[in-house]
Order: structure tokens, then sequence, then C-alpha cells
């Protein structure tokens, strides 16, 4: 029944702010509903995100409530740390990983390549993409390092 994830919503201070801040990650604008809640496209008829203005975003940080990942390919994440720094957004530190690449959180058959950073409003968002795990690796390590041993 369920084909996928169609929309998620974060708070946002300022409309206005964080629609120039999600279409500059490529996000397209699609409408507004009133004057506090816009949507955007992720991948256009696919997914979207809802941003809503409201006085309540200073609420504890917890991913389960602030958190969005968008996914991305490979080769996409492998130059994210300089994309991101060059249109202006600002890559953090996430799991004891400085933002310096990605890097990779493995499970049993496959592992997750990831770079986290924050909204204007402190929401958590990141860039991920699922990769192999051929050797069954179980240690988190930056994805250059993951790519020497995976050869």
């Amino acid at each position: 029944m369920i084909k996928g994830l169609y929309e998620a919503h974060l708070p946002v201070s300022d409309l206005k702010r964080s629609i120039e801040f999600y279409t500059g990650l490529g996000l397209e604008f699609d409408h507004i509903v009133g004057d506090r809640l816009a949507f955007l496209w992720i991948v256009k008829e696919k997914s979207w995100l809802g941003i809503w203005e409201t006085d309540k975003v200073e609420l504890e940080y917890h991913p389960s409530i602030r958190h969005i990942a968008f996914q991305v390919s490979l080769e996409g994440l492998k130059n994210s740390v300089n994309w991101l720094r060059n249109n202006g957004y600002k890559p953090r530190e996430a799991f004891g990983f400085k933002p310096i690449e990605p890097f990779v959180m493995p499970h049993k058959d496959y592992a997750h390549a990831k770079i986290h950073f924050n909204d204007p409003d402190g929401n958590s968002l990141e860039f991920i993409c699922k990769i192999d795990n051929p050797n069954k690796l179980t240690e988190r390590m930056y994805l250059s390092k993951w790519n020497e041993i995976n050869k």
C-alpha cells in the first residue's frame, strides 16, 4: 500500500527566508496557504516539504520532530560539502564526525553515507544515500576511508 513518503513538515520563524533557503537547496516552490504555510517540491509530483511559520520554532531539537533527510546520489554526496559551502550553507558535525566530508554509518548488508547541516531555524537536515556494504563493515568512518577499504 505505501509507496513512499509524500510530505514532511518543519516549523520556521520566517516563511520568506525559509522559502529562499530551501529553493537554494534545489527544492521547487509550489504555493503558499494563507500567510503561514508554504509547500516546496522535493521531487516534483512525488514528495514535498511543508514549512510552517510559527513562534514555536524554539522547541527543543529532537530528530523525531525537526529532521529531514534528502536522498541524493552517491556522486552528488561526494561533492556535497563543497556544494553546501559554495552555496552559503554550513555543513555541521554529526555523530562525532567533523563536516570535512560525508561519513558512513554501516548496517548489516548496506550502509548510509551522509552529511548534516541545519536550516536557519536549527531544523536538522541531511543529504543521504544508501550504499552497498560488500565487506560487512561495522565501523563508522569517513566516506573516503570507506571507499579505500571497499576498492
